[in-house]
């Protein structure tokens, strides 16, 4: 794996909606992503997890060109993304692809499978007759599909082939990034398994680097080199897959490793149905950094010691928590409580100081 970052993404952000009315009235906005800054090298693959609704599909579609940011850059093997997305679409087709989660409704229902994964042979790399016989083989043969089934349509499959065959579609234009998003979510747990092998032996085969979106964080885990917390459009934390997974920094990480469903784990700590959402979004439900005032201690928040520092070889704890609201507030100070509780204990240097102040 190389160091040197494949994508980089500078201050990314999308707001949906704004603007003023006819007669001059705000109208309302929601800022899907935030200030969003991360890289992605090469031969790495990055896991970004979050609740639903925090944006990371948003941030995968911004990536791949299918939405453009309204702030910030988004720069691909040292080009401008967003500037090629607008004048040459093609070139960043043929090196950024894209696994859709719903592998059935991703795929065309009146078209065979030869005539879907044709397409991009076809219309991005100009191939002749023989020769996309010759790569349909080899795709088919990758994602370990049998050449008959070129003949077959969608609904023909199951979940799993589905999924396989956006998979082939994606690798078709020999791409050098792929985003997968949620791409075994909808597949049940020995589905999974097999396609998240076959993208494995796929990266290795082909030299490819993922770009890897889900909430389930055991698929996560197993697949990461590295890990993004997304929430509320923004990173909260991002370094080693490892290290996210066994010591947490923030307490929203905190909070959403203890909401996974585990065996023999009776208690789950949960955000409150009623949880302000991203339609209406209030000052305390973000994660903001905030100095120790007078005006921080009538809040009470989870203050960081040095929140930029990169800390065990590249992690990096990026904010803090301002737990304001009631709805949300009880289950992140149980999350917080815990996590310095933790500090405290062997294992990586916490950034946290071991003192969670009430509201």
């Amino acid at each position: 794996m190389s160091d040197a970052p494949l994508l980089s993404i500078e201050k990314a952000e999308r707001v949906f909606g704004g603007g003023r009315s006819l007669f001059g009235q705000p109208k309302p906005a929601v800022h899907a992503v935030q200030d969003v800054t991360i890289e992605v090298r090469k031969g790495e693959t990055l896991g970004v997890v979050g609740e639903s609704g925090c944006g990371k599909s948003t941030l995968a579609r911004m990536i791949v060109g299918l939405d453009a940011p309204t702030g910030g850059r988004i720069v691909f093997d040292g080009r401008d993304l967003v500037a090629e997305a607008g004048h040459d679409l093609r070139r960043l087709s043929r090196e950024v692809q894209y696994v859709f989660q719903d592998p059935v409704a991703s795929l065309n229902p009146r078209k065979t499978i030869r005539t879907i994964l044709e397409a991009p042979l076809r219309y991005l790399l100009d191939l002749d007759r023989p020769a996309r016989e010759k790569r349909l083989g080899e795709l088919m043969d990758a994602v370990n599909l049998a050449p008959e089934f070129l003949d077959r349509y969608p609904h023909e499959f199951s979940g799993g082939q589905a999924q396989r065959i956006g998979i082939a579609r994606a690798l078709a234009a020999d791409p050098k990034l792929i985003v997968l998003d949620e791409p075994v979510s909808a597949l049940d747990v020995s589905v999974q398994a097999q396609v998240l092998n076959i993208l494995d032996g796929l990266k290795d085969q082909f030299g490819l680097t993922y770009v890897f979106i889900s909430h389930d964080l055991s698929v996560v885990e197993s697949v990461s080199d590295r890990v993004a917390v997304m929430y509320f459009g923004r990173i909260v934390e991002i370094g080693a897959g490892k290290t996210i997974f066994r010591s947490p920094r923030h307490p929203y990480t905190h909070l959403l490793l203890n909401s996974a469903p585990a065996p023999g784990r009776r208690s789950l700590i949960a955000e409150d149905a009623n949880t302000a959402n991203q339609d209406a979004p209030v000052e305390s439900t973000t994660f903001e950094l905030n100095d120790e005032t007078a005006e921080d201690r009538s809040k009470g928040t989870v203050v960081l010691d040095d929140p930029f520092k990169s800390l065990d070889g590249g992690y990096t704890a990026f904010t803090c928590m301002a737990a304001l609201d009631h709805r949300r507030a009880p289950a992140v100070r149980m999350a917080a409580s815990a996590l310095l509780e933790r500090s405290s204990g062997d294992g990586p240097p916490s950034v946290a100081r071991k003192r969670w102040r009430k509201a």
